[in-house]
């Protein structure tokens, strides 16, 4: 029987603690399979636990290039979210890029806006341990940063006062959150985000210690998710009062949104028929999820549909159907096999909280 592999001995650093934490990682891992075939309401379908599997994977890479690769000293935008990067509250319409803060530096971030009608940056507040944000910080948004005559928006991060576009940071600022969001994003120009650190120092911080601190980042990353998925399905086809998000916040929400969310639970010849009227805002979106909060797979059907490709009705208000297939509707959603599922709309720099949405089920006629 082979012997037990033992780590050498580099540069005095013994690699014990960094050992420990990822066998701790790699046992939370395996325990999460267990959680999924045991029977849980909250996943309905064959179809939801294969997308759990999935989502395994892609919250253990956010949490791998957040809290294991990620440096403040010299950080970069990374993105977190994606059509192959589904957590969290994904979405076909914007890209998300995370980077890495430490309260006492400077930074300076650049950006040239593409084809984003709306977009943000938001500092958030709260442990540097792999545990959600508790706060948001500060935000500046395309309204505070304009671009400069070559068109380059500026935006400047520290906790001493800087001329022009400014988030200053609190003594727990830990990150950075870029959304930038588009009528097509399969089609138009994302953003371009850059961010330096003005005043690092030092070399790679490559020790046992850190290393090992880094994993468990990344353990507690993966508890925080598991803690909140899967969704519990509420009452079913309902959509929930909208709310603005306050300052105070458990993750990682926009600082200038508002939001609602609720559930269908149709039969296959059944439609979800949702009215409402939007504010005056930058953009809206509704997007279909399952209980592990990402949207369906928007490669194939449209499972989502924001602001600029909804058809209103001759009053400005519009009407969306939700339902297995298509029926008719120009404003269709398709729930691509799902059962049930959760709604969430969302309204980047709304005008008024917005309306909330009327349901109603509907029995589908045939085409």
């Amino acid at each position: 029987m082979p012997e037990p592999y033992a780590p050498r001995d580099l540069d005095n650093q013994s690699g014990v603690a960094t050992g420990a934490a990822v066998r701790d990682l790699l046992a939370l891992l395996s325990s999460l399979e267990a959680r999924f075939t045991a029977g849980d309401p909250s996943i309905p379908d064959g179809r939801s636990l294969l997308e759990a599997y999935r989502w395994i994977f892609s919250i253990l890479q956010v949490g791998t290039d957040a809290h294991l690769w990620a440096d403040a000293q010299c950080p970069r935008f990374i993105d977190i979210v994606g059509p192959y990067k589904k957590w969290g509250g994904d979405n076909a319409d914007a890209f998300y890029q995370y980077a890495p803060i430490d309260p006492t530096r400077t930074y300076r971030v650049r950006a040239r806006r593409g084809d984003a009608v709306y977009f943000s940056l938001t500092v958030y507040g709260g442990p540097d341990d792999g545990r959600y944000s508790e706060r948001i910080v500060g935000t500046a948004n395309d309204l505070d940063a304009l671009p400069d005559a070559d068109g380059t928006i500026q935006i400047t991060l520290s906790p001493h006062h800087h001329d022009g576009a400014w988030i200053q940071l609190d003594a727990d600022a830990v990150c950075a959150i870029t959304r930038d969001y588009m009528i097509d994003a399969s089609t138009g120009q994302r953003m371009q985000w850059k961010i330096e650190c003005m005043d690092g120092e030092g070399k790679p911080n490559l020790t046992d210690e850190e290393t090992a601190r880094r994993f468990r980042a990344v353990h507690t990353w993966i508890e925080e998710q598991v803690k909140i998925t899967p969704l519990a399905q509420g009452t079913p086809n309902v959509v929930e009062t909208p709310y603005p998000v306050p300052t105070a916040t458990f993750g990682w929400a926009a600082g200038d949104a508002a939001y609602a969310m609720g559930s269908f639970e149709l039969a296959e010849n059944e439609g979800l028929v949702i009215r409402g009227r939007s504010p005056e805002c930058a953009f809206w979106n509704l997007c279909l999820w399952n209980p592990f909060l990402h949207t369906y797979n928007y490669d194939y059907d449209r499972v989502t549909i924001n602001g600029a490709q909804v058809v209103y009705e001759a009053d400005e208000s519009w009407v969306i159907v939700v339902a297995a297939r298509d029926p008719g509707h120009p404003n269709w959603v398709s729930t691509q096999g799902h059962r049930q599922g959760r709604l969430w709309f969302r309204w980047f720099r709304p005008g008024a909280t917005p309306e909330c949405p009327s349901t109603e089920v509907v029995e589908l006629t045939e085409q």
